[in-house]
């Protein structure tokens, strides 16, 4: 391991925000793969990181949400993996500098491994290959997030173990269900935690989905059921079209108003998903100073 997790989960941290919609704003266009900004346009990615970082993030992740053999395949980029992979690592790591560590970033694949669209093995290689581009270029861990399946969380989280030695943070997307508190695939906080605890996971947590409101009741359900460090990126509440436009309707200090609870709740970890911005996390970073001071 790289540097002390102990160090690390002894206190709050603070986490980024969203990364698609900041590379958008630098001119990223609809329907483009933003991992292919790592090698054509490294400066725009190594903006987005380096704002977060200035915003007080603890911890920033990489531009390789995405970067696995099956979604760059649909940009005819299958066969740049490693190449894109290990490029956001390496521009993460340059922004993060000295003090800030780099999560690098692994989601699903877009294949539902229950209805076993494709070999669990050729998904197992993605991940592995995706994880082992991440760690040659530099990455002091890695964040499973967004997952909706069960299945397929243990099947990234085996695979990337076994490909690396650096932690690997266990993250699914709670939306639904009567509470709100239940993946697409009906699985549950407690299920996620007996996953991470059976398969090593460093931390468990949840991201994307709803607004921190919800991610209270999530939090709370994952600290009843593990002792691991927990990890929290909810987005600026539910989306909404606005003149064509999706919108995200909360702003900096609203967003951070849910901190404390989260906080209270468990979190470990604390930061932004879709909608969120460097002012979002500035908020957040005030907000985990002053509980800190309290």
């Amino acid at each position: 391991m790289a540097f002390d997790w102990q160090s690390l989960t002894s206190k709050v941290r603070v986490l980024d925000g969203a990364w698609g919609t900041e590379l958008q704003k630098r001119g990223l266009a609809a329907g483009v793969a933003p991992e292919l900004w790592n090698v054509d346009s490294p400066g725009h990615v190594e903006a987005v990181a380096r704002s977060y970082v200035q915003a007080g993030s603890d911890v920033i992740l990489t531009n390789t949400f995405g970067a696995n053999r099956f979604v760059l395949d649909s940009h005819g980029a299958a066969d740049r993996v490693a190449q894109l992979a290990e490029a956001g690592a390496r521009i993460s790591k340059k922004a993060a500098g000295q003090e800030v560590k780099v999560f690098a970033s692994i989601g699903p694949t877009g294949r539902i491994v229950m209805m076993d669209e494709v070999p669990r093995d050729r998904i197992s290689a993605a991940f592995a290959e995706s994880a082992e581009a991440l760690a040659w270029g530099g990455a002091d861990a890695i964040v499973l997030e967004t997952f909706n399946e069960l299945d397929e969380l243990a099947l990234a989280l085996e695979a990337v173990r076994k490909a690396t030695d650096v932690p690997v943070v266990a993250c699914m997307t709670f939306a639904s269900g009567p509470d709100g508190t239940m993946t697409m695939m009906g699985n549950k906080p407690a299920d996620l935690a007996r996953l991470a605890r059976r398969a090593g996971a460093a931390a468990v947590g949840a991201n994307c989905g709803v607004g921190p409101d919800n991610y209270v009741k999530v939090t709370a359900l994952l600290r009843e059921a593990t002792d691991l460090p927990i990890w929290i990126k909810p987005n600026a509440g539910l989306p909404q079209i606005v003149k064509g436009q999706t919108v995200f309707p909360m702003g900096p200090q609203e967003y951070a108003s849910f901190v404390p609870k989260l906080i209270r709740a468990g979190a470990t970890f604390v930061g932004g998903c879709c909608g969120t911005t460097p002012e979002h996390i500035r908020a957040v970073r005030a907000e985990v100073d002053a509980h800190a001071q309290r």
